[in-house]
């Protein structure tokens, strides 16, 4: 009976260790989608600004 209340605390010890593993690899990936978010609207954020400029000027300039 004892080695079974070993094993089992033993067993449930390594499961305790996996789960603060996995919240590590998850912190990672919301820090890393983080990153792809924020500069993918950087960038569209810069061809937006540049597609407002043209049609700006082209509204603004006379038709002939």
């Amino acid at each position: 009976m004892k080695f079974y209340a070993h094993v089992h605390a033993y067993l449930n010890s390594l499961r305790r260790d996996e789960e603060g593993a996995t919240a590590v690899e998850y912190g990672l990936m919301v820090s890393l989608i983080a990153v792809v978010v924020i500069t993918a609207v950087a960038l569209i954020g810069t061809n937006l600004d540049k597609i407002f400029d043209l049609v700006g000027l082209k509204l603004a300039l006379p038709t002939t």
